[in-house]
């Protein structure tokens, strides 16, 4: 089977289980034809990313979140405004996609969570099928449970997660634990996809704690967290460090992100602080190391995931970068939530397979025909809201 990946590249989330997808169905005998990776101006695509991707690479300009220079917060109003002045170079983007499908002629498209993905089947409606793989989908199950008030904020997200999903077969939602299936909306509940190079690690007991951010504003925060606790040893992983290690102090370090030695790092620490980022809190989770989710002011996607991440046992959730909480919480960590995440991860294999044949030989499955969902219609009647 050929395989066309539509990627988002904020951050490394989506980038990381399109990688580990990647490296899943290869093993299966499929073929990955390429990637179209969604960038912005001041983000390109990753080394990480296109060092390791196994086929070509094409990236196209796509909306990015936009955050407070100072206090690091996510301005959902200054987000939507930019993607409106943008929308010419996002119609270019769609006919990019399109291009692409036509001329790589993939048996299935995988759709990380790309937002000009599910437009580009809304508006163009290609007649390969699509299928869409993210944690956020888990938002349209029943069970999940969202932070309390922010109701604009949940209807947002909700309608984004929509969009990206446009005109898709099944959603596949990652989640912590194994859930019933939601047909009617066309979810799938499938383990995290991880990296090999972190599933095939045995962890270490530490003395340290590793940090880890994405987003330079978070760190004089994580200097404070450290400095009301200074015998406490900590690694500190993030994007303004430029050397591979610089002693701050007699127990903090700092470290420029490398895929490799900040795996090195999760496999023999203590515990991890980070933002409530999906794919970092799983990687440790699997691992068993307890983890403090501070989600980003006003990123309500990480304030879910630290939510479930709590709920599933991972570690706690805070508002602050409190250290005092992780240390009331580690002897009480449960050892055996990280086993039973291991256990449902190893299923992953082949439920991801079975969703690729489902998706492209629908009539070989014994599931009733599609109905349209009152949250996600189908795009193939050009009703994407429609309801029953």
């Amino acid at each position: 089977m050929r395989l066309l990946f539509l990627v988002q590249g904020e951050g490394r989330g989506h980038l990381t289980q399109a990688l580990s997808f990647a490296q899943l169905v290869e093993t299966a005998g499929h073929e990955v034809v390429g990637a179209l990776v969604g960038v912005t101006q001041n983000r390109p695509t990753p080394a990480f990313f296109s060092e390791q991707f196994p086929a070509p690479i094409t990236p196209l300009s796509s909306p990015g979140l936009v955050y407070h220079t100072r206090t690091n917060a996510l301005q959902p109003s200054r987000t939507a405004l930019k993607a409106i002045l943008n929308a010419r170079t996002y119609r270019r983007s769609m006919r990019q996609i399109r291009d692409a499908i036509e001329t790589l002629k993939p048996d299935l498209v995988i759709n990380f969570y790309e937002l000009l993905g599910g437009l580009t089947y809304g508006f163009y409606r290609p007649t390969v099928p699509m299928l869409c793989v993210a944690h956020q989908y888990l938002a349209f199950h029943p069970r999940f449970s969202f932070p309390k008030g922010q109701l604009l904020d949940r209807m947002l997200f909700k309608l984004t997660s929509r969009l990206t999903a446009w005109g898709a077969r099944e959603l596949l939602a990652l989640s912590f634990d194994q859930q019933p299936d939601v047909p009617g909306s066309r979810v799938r509940v499938v383990p995290p996809l991880l990296r090999r190079e972190a599933t095939e690690r045995n962890p270490t007991p530490g003395d340290f704690l590793l940090a880890y951010t994405t987003q330079p504003g978070l760190v004089s925060q994580l200097v404070k967290a450290h400095q009301q606790h200074p015998d406490l040893p900590m690694r500190l992983f993030h994007a303004g460090a430029s050397v591979a290690e610089e002693r701050i102090d007699a127990t903090l370090t700092y470290h420029a992100i490398h895929s490799q030695r900040f795996l090195e790092a999760m496999q023999a620490c203590r515990a991890v602080v980070t933002t409530a980022g999906f794919e970092a809190v799983c990687e440790a989770f699997y691992l068993g190391k307890p983890v403090l989710m501070i989600p980003q002011p006003n990123h309500f996607e990480q304030a879910c995931n630290a939510l479930d991440g709590q709920r599933a046992g991972v570690g706690v959730a805070s508002n602050t970068f409190d250290l005092s909480r992780l240390l009331d919480f580690m002897p009480h960590y449960d050892a055996q939530a990280s086993e039973q995440f291991r256990a449902w991860h190893g299923r992953g294999y082949f439920l991801f397979l079975a969703a690729l044949n489902r998706a492209v030989n629908p009539e070989s499955s014994n599931r009733k025909p599609r109905q349209r969902s009152k949250t996600l219609s189908a795009a193939g009647n050009g009703s994407f809201f429609t309801t029953k």
